[in-house]
């Protein structure tokens, strides 16, 4: 039995050149400057910097109509090709003034950095003033090449045991290798080369001076570690019959410890990354200043040298088909070229334009730095008022940055939620973050205010939050539970 069916199928294609577009808008100013160095180099036909000569044939590419990708897969024969096109004598195109935003200071900057020793390299150079033979020496290395970047050696003595059997070829004992282990133990930073929190504060305080309060704090890592982490000071007190105050102390020396000892190592060579603000926002007069940062604004334009090719193929009378295959060549990098530099126009314009409504739509913020007059703000209202969609508004707020007179910013910290308060008026959460936080700062440390006492408090000031709200709310800003806060 034959059966007839009618389907209706909606569907979206993107340019290649708003492909292009839209992976451009979310790069930040140093992966925009990478971004642009990848093109030049494989462009040929397009060149940084102004033309030697302004009166040269500029081109506009007006004609030019963009490509889906059917398009591109289709043959196209050098014949049709309307070389005019790529000839014109418009005037200077307004992509040749784009940067005239620089900051005040336009200095090209360049930070260097310093080679150093890497973490493990100088844990390994730390190894020859030890005296050990050669099979020693290979375990060791094999060790300290096993400590993860915080300083930790997190694998049992078996395990370690049998990756230098399979490995490295090294046979040896789990005798063997906590031998060696001691002597890892001796290397600096202090604590590193721990198997875990515990061992890694006991190595610590061995290196401290003696002293009662060292001694006090050795003997609680040691035999009162979980009392110690749940904060159970009553019962350290009186299971080892000392008074707060020397408690107090102990607990001091043990806060002094570095947890993660691997991060405290000044000469390693991790890559630094350095935030550099895509806008700059400054106060001039009572009014709000708006400028991009002159990276994002590179002055591009289309070879000479292509364009004379194109002239040359115009004016031969016999086009061979070496000829017909170069100028296919040819218009491939133009294209590329043009399309690149729209592009790179149409990012400046998203980016202003975007960051510009968020300056106007925060705009008491922005005056004043107070976090308190913070406007509720989702992605919907700024796209409303640019005509843009939301994802695009996302791909400008994410990971980049604007330098304002109160600090440098990350654009996205401007967005959030909006609540109701007692007055029924519509207030941001970064606000009542800020109130929970100098709540918490304010009260007892001796006796922590909990999750519940904390919403009836905000309460009292106008915020009917509820008490899992004011979880959440603690968590995102990384504040520990009430019984964790609690000192004595």
């Amino acid at each position: 039995m034959l059966k007839q069916s009618l389907s209706l199928k909606l569907q979206q294609k993107l340019s290649p050149q708003q492909i292009q577009l839209m992976k451009l808008i979310q790069l930040p100013t140093q992966a925009f400057e990478q971004r642009l160095k990848e093109e030049l180099n494989d462009n040929p036909a397009l060149e940084a910097g102004k033309e030697e000569e302004e009166d040269y044939a500029k081109d506009e590419f007006e004609n030019e109509e963009a490509y889906d990708e059917e398009q591109d897969n289709e043959h196209i024969d050098a014949d049709e090709i309307n070389i005019d096109e790529y000839l014109s004598d418009d005037d200077t195109p307004d992509y040749k003034y784009a940067a005239n935003n620089y900051s005040d200071d336009d200095e090209v900057r360049e930070t260097p950095l310093a080679a150093g020793v890497t973490f493990h390299q100088d844990l390994i150079n730390q190894l020859n003033t030890f005296i050990l033979n050669d099979s020693e020496r290979e375990i060791a290395e094999f060790l300290v090449g096993s400590i993860d970047d915080m300083g930790y050696i997190r694998r049992s003595n078996a395990d370690l045991v049998d990756d230098m059997a399979f490995t490295q070829g090294i046979y040896t004992d789990e005798a063997t290798v906590e031998r060696i282990l001691h002597i890892v133990h001796e290397l600096e930073p202090a604590g590193v080369g721990a198997r875990d929190l515990q061992e890694c504060l006991l190595l610590q305080l061995k290196h401290k001076t003696p002293t009662e309060s060292v001694g006090l704090a050795t003997d609680i890592i040691e035999n009162s570690f979980d009392a110690f982490t749940k904060k159970h000071y009553e019962k350290l007190t009186q299971k080892y019959g000392v008074s707060q105050e020397s408690l107090r102390k102990a607990i001091e020396e043990i806060e002094r410890l570095n947890p993660k000892p691997g991060n405290s190592f000044s000469g390693n060579a991790r890559a630094i990354e350095h935030v550099i603000p895509d806008f700059t926002i400054k106060i001039n007069e009572g009014e709000l200043e708006l400028s991009l940062n002159g990276r994002n604004a590179p002055t591009l334009h289309v070879s000479r040298d292509y364009q004379e090719m194109m002239q040359t193929y115009k004016a031969s009378r016999e086009k061979s088909q070496s000829q017909k295959d170069a100028v296919m060549f040819i218009k491939q990098k133009l294209d590329s070229a043009k399309w690149f530099i729209d592009a790179i126009k149409q990012r400046q314009e998203t980016l202003l334009v975007t960051m510009n409504a968020i300056m106007q739509y925060q705009r008491e913020y922005f005056l004043s730095g107070d976090e308190g007059k913070l406007r509720p703000m989702i992605l919907k209202d700024i796209a409303e008022m640019v005509g843009l969609d939301i994802s695009t508004i996302s791909r400008v707020a994410n990971s980049k940055f604007v330098e304002t007179p109160y600090g440098t910013k990350l654009i996205k910290e401007f967005f959030s939620e909006a609540m109701m308060n007692d007055q029924g008026e519509e207030v941001s959460t970064i606000e009542i973050k800020k109130i929970l936080r100098e709540t918490i700062e304010d009260e007892d440390k001796s006796r922590p205010l909990p999750d519940d006492q904390l919403a009836e408090i905000l309460k009292e000031k106008g915020y009917p939050i509820a008490r899992r709200t004011i979880a959440k709310y603690r968590e995102q800003m990384d504040i520990p539970v009430a019984r964790l806060r609690k000192k004595i």
